[in-house]
């Protein structure tokens, strides 16, 4: 896949550094609790830390209690839909539409109107006040 933004993995580890970079382009996932942005409810917008791009508006997030931030819509075309079937199980994986970040995961369990769980890593994402 093409994206707007292409750099070698040795630029985005330099850029990221280690942990980020295992989150965001290995695909990794933080602790379940750990992250900064799990019961966070400021206002203002989570984007993509690797590129900056806008993801998701504050409104959508809520408290699904699982232990990363989760929200239930997305900002439109900013985010790439990826069938994902590692650990024996079927989901959905989600990246940034600008940089091929992972994210996190979608699953179709959400409390609200739209059914979505996006289940994102804090890592994968930074805080832009409002």
């Amino acid at each position: 896949m093409k994206y707007n933004i292409e750099k070698t993995e040795q630029e985005w580890l330099a850029e990221l550094g280690p942990e980020k970079y295992r989150v965001l382009r290995q695909k990794g996932t933080e602790a379940p609790h750990s992250g900064k942005y799990n019961l966070h409810f400021d206002q203002g917008q989570y984007c993509c830390a690797a590129c900056g791009q806008a993801l998701f508006a504050d409104d959508s997030k809520f408290n699904s209690s699982c232990g990363w931030p989760s929200f239930d819509n997305a900002l439109p075309g900013t985010i790439e839909y990826i069938k994902d079937t590692t650990y024996g199980m079927l989901r959905t994986e989600v990246v940034c539409s600008n940089c091929g970040s992972h994210l996190g995961h979608v699953f179709d369990d959400g409390p609200t109107d739209t059914k979505q769980r996006y289940c994102i890593n804090s890592l994968s994402v930074d805080f832009k006040e409002r």
